[in-house]
């Protein structure tokens, strides 16, 4: 997974290899495709990236030629693939070589915009729009490229249920000031987007996220005379998506990464780590023993730390990022010559470890000395706001996980990416692709460039 994950033993990425019902593309072509089919004759289980560009040259792009469309710019839709009957070229792709059409177009074919991002519009035009958006956000607003990537993901789902609510992946046109599509109608298309990712099982926070920022893009359109019309404008009254009111405002990677270079010590340190990339709460840092470490897993596991006792019972966080940070602070404390285990004991007092009370008023110190706001969002800097910030952060990487699973779904027939999560990867292969996405995005945040 992009740190910590909760439960050692989750299992929103169940799924059986045994269980797949995706076509047969081990077999060969010769012995499985009827007469005529352009791929007759491809031994599929032996194809080298290097055939699989021959293919595309010789049999897809001449397709394309013959439609009207530049092979080495247009690139082709799974529903293309599909109408033309030639799915055995992306299933074959994807089993033999673990590539979407998406990569394969940009690492091995070289084609691509200027961004080699998988958009879910072919529309050049809608693209373009998109990323000068973003563009914009990074060079005029100083975002951070954490942030970019992040507001790029929440509008390519905005793009996806667009597309898969409309039939339609071209977002300019209809709101374009010289457009021939009514307003009323170019509303429409937007809130049927929105009611199409309303009847998937996403996060209302994550709902609210994402027209958050199609809000700001359509009105970037028409602030730049690209748009007569922001088509979102309603959405707010129209969807009222309620996150959780105990849920504390989340911190931004900006204010992590402030949080670490403020830290002047090995405890410093570890207290933001154990915070906003384990996502422990302030009473379980406290408390936290060298003993509830296990660091001897097998080579396909992380590490983790247990508890015998949590707010919902017993329990483990996997810790895929810190460890550095853990062995620093055990060198710190080894060095004494009475230590009963504790990663934050105290100096004096009947107790052996920090409290609840202690944890608090080290964060609150380190705050104000990395010079974070007064207030984020209306809340207090503190250790509620670090664990809101590492479910924010599984949550990011949740979705780009999703989001890497959608030519799969696409080539299964499937208009939603968790099928393909629950059903066509196994339990291991699930966590580990988080896991990854995981560790990148807590790395970005706390590793000083």
């Amino acid at each position: 997974m992009t740190a910590t994950e909760t439960d050692h033993s989750d299992s929103d990425a169940a799924g059986s290899p045994d269980s797949r019902s995706e076509p047969d593309s081990n077999s060969d072509s010769e012995d499985s495709n009827a007469t005529g089919d352009p791929f007759a004759g491809v031994r599929w289980t032996t194809c080298s990236l290097d055939e699989f560009r021959e293919l595309y040259w010789e049999v897809i792009a001449p397709r394309l030629e013959a439609e009207g469309c530049d092979p080495e710019t247009d690139r082709p839709s799974h529903q293309w693939f599909r109408e033309e009957g030639l799915r055995a070229f992306l299933a074959a792709l994807r089993r033999h070589h673990d590539r979407s059409f998406g990569e394969f177009w940009r690492e091995d074919l070289g084609l691509g915009g200027k961004s080699g991002y998988d958009w879910a519009t072919d529309d050049p035009d809608t693209r373009d729009a998109l990323e000068t958006f973003l563009d914009r956000r990074r060079t005029r607003h100083a975002v951070s490229r954490s942030t970019i990537e992040t507001k790029r993901r929440r509008l390519n789902l905005y793009v996806r249920a667009y597309r898969e609510a409309n039939g339609e992946d071209d977002l300019l046109s209809p709101v374009a000031i010289d457009a021939e599509t009514p307003t009323h109608e170019a509303v429409g298309a937007c809130y049927a987007a929105f009611d199409w990712l309303n009847g998937r099982d996403y996060h209302a926070r994550t709902k609210t996220r994402v027209r958050s920022v199609v809000d700001s893009w359509y009105q970037h359109l028409v602030g730049r005379r690209l748009a007569a019309v922001n088509p979102a404008t309603g959405l707010h009254e129209e969807f009222r998506w309620q996150a959780d009111d105990s849920d504390p405002s989340p911190l931004a990677p900006e204010h992590v990464r402030a949080l670490v270079r403020a830290a002047e010590s090995p405890r410093e340190r570890l207290l933001v780590v154990a915070l906003a990339a384990w996502g422990l709460r302030a009473n379980e840092v406290a408390s936290l023993h060298v003993s509830q470490f296990v660091r001897d897993v097998a080579d396909d596991e992380v590490p983790y730390v247990t508890f015998a006792e949590r707010k919902n019972g017993p329990g483990e966080v996997n810790v895929v990022y810190g460890l550095d940070a853990l062995d620093d602070r055990l060198d710190e404390l080894a060095a004494r010559e009475e230590w009963s285990g504790h990663l934050f004991p105290t100096e004096q007092g009947a107790k052996a470890h920090a409290t609840r009370e202690t944890i608090w008023s080290w964060f609150r110190e380190l705050a104000e000395r990395a010079d974070l706001p007064a207030e984020i969002e209306g809340e207090r800097p503190s250790p509620q706001l670090c664990r809101r910030y590492w479910y924010d952060t599984y949550t990011s990487a949740l979705e780009a996980v999703l989001e890497g699973l959608e030519d799969i779904a696409a080539e299964q027939g499937s208009d939603d990416p968790r099928v393909v999560l629950s059903n066509y990867l196994s339990e291991e292969r699930a966590r580990k692709v988080r896991r990854e996405f995981m560790r990148s995005e807590l790395a970005d945040a706390f590793e000083q460039e």
